[in-house]
């Protein structure tokens, strides 16, 4: 008991105990104004079906947590700004013509097969956004890869397309795997793509509009210390060196994708990421691996989602190899 007859308890948390001035809200609208000149401006270029998605995603998120607290008698935590992230990071990682009731069960299945059944935001061993996308790509990925675009390769000649048969995935990143396939090289200019993937990339995903307005989000977010620098520095240079050990271009194959929207945003997620520095500078380096890896050598040219949800289930473990030694304590001679 204190002096004014009010009990002091004593709340013992989960590791790791860091004290600091930014909250869980105000990190995740950190995220959410980092991630809203890219959003904005993938709605300008792609329209109303964009603004349909990114509502259809983010309202199905926020209810979806709302319903899950209210059947089980928890407090709400839509207010936390979470869901709202899980449900623009869903967004952004769809095609913009995304049938809308796919854009519902995938935001439904990120926030209560992603985050609730593990026991709600800070239990989640996978990042919600990229549970969600890995169920719609696994479940209707033939509808989204029918998707009609821009069209942009028809406006350019790509060697060796002409004896394709069909090419899936109207997207520059889609292109150049099959030309690849095709020719064992690239019919096109890859150093030609890199203004349209910065400024304004019509094809693909929300998240893929402009890679520089990512990179700037991405830097903000650095800078505030909202995500650690380690792991999209490893992710990113990872992605590069191998696409340049592959024989391509390694720019393109940065800019291309959704490398850059998982390097900063989602796999720098707090609970799917490790705790520790050289835990998180390995895991970011393992996401860039398997995403170089899945893009050359899979079945599917855009493998983010895969690398980073197999790098969340390592996680824990890169965390217990990669344990700090315990201040004070020095190893015995001898």
């Amino acid at each position: 008991m204190s002096d004014t007859g009010q009990e002091r308890r004593l709340v013992v948390a989960v590791p790791p105990h860091i004290h600091g001035p930014e909250s869980c809200r105000s990190i995740m609208l950190w995220v959410v104004g980092a991630l809203a000149p890219a959003a904005a401006w993938s709605m300008v270029q792609m329209g109303t079906p964009a603004v349909v998605t990114y509502a259809v995603c983010i309202g199905t998120a926020l209810a979806s947590e709302a319903a899950w607290n209210a059947l089980a008698k928890r407090p709400q935590t839509i207010t936390d700004g979470s869901a709202l992230v899980t449900g623009l990071l869903l967004a952004m990682s769809l095609p913009p013509l995304t049938p809308w009731w796919i854009s519902a069960v995938g935001a439904a299945v990120a926030i209560v097969l992603g985050k609730m059944v593990f026991g709600g935001l800070g239990w989640n061993l996978f990042n919600p956004a990229l549970v969600g996308r890995a169920f719609v790509l696994l479940s209707w990925g033939g509808v989204l890869s029918k998707l009609p675009s821009k069209g942009w390769y028809r406006t350019i000649d790509v060697a060796g397309s002409g004896s394709l048969d069909a090419i899936s995935g109207a997207t520059r990143l889609a292109i150049a795997a099959a030309v690849r396939m095709a020719k064992g090289g690239y019919g096109f200019d890859l150093a030609a793509q890199y203004r349209p993937l910065l400024l304004r990339n019509l094809e693909g995903s929300l998240g893929e509009v402009s890679a520089a307005l990512l990179i700037a989000g991405g830097l903000v977010l650095i800078w505030k210390r909202i995500i650690d620098w380690r792991i999209p520095v490893g992710y990113v240079g990872a992605m590069a060196l191998l696409s340049w050990g592959f024989g391509s271009d390694p720019i393109f194959n940065v800019l291309a994708g959704g490398v850059l929207l998982g390097a900063f945003f989602m796999a720098t997620d707090y609970v799917s990421s490790p705790m520790t520095r050289n835990a998180r500078l390995v895991y970011g380096i393992g996401c860039g691996v398997f995403n170089a890896v899945g893009r050359f050598f899979g079945s599917m040219p855009e493998s983010t989602t895969f690398a980073i949800l197999f790098m969340n289930g390592l996680a824990p473990l890169l965390d217990r190899i990669f344990v700090p030694r315990t201040f004070g304590w020095v190893k015995r001679d001898g």
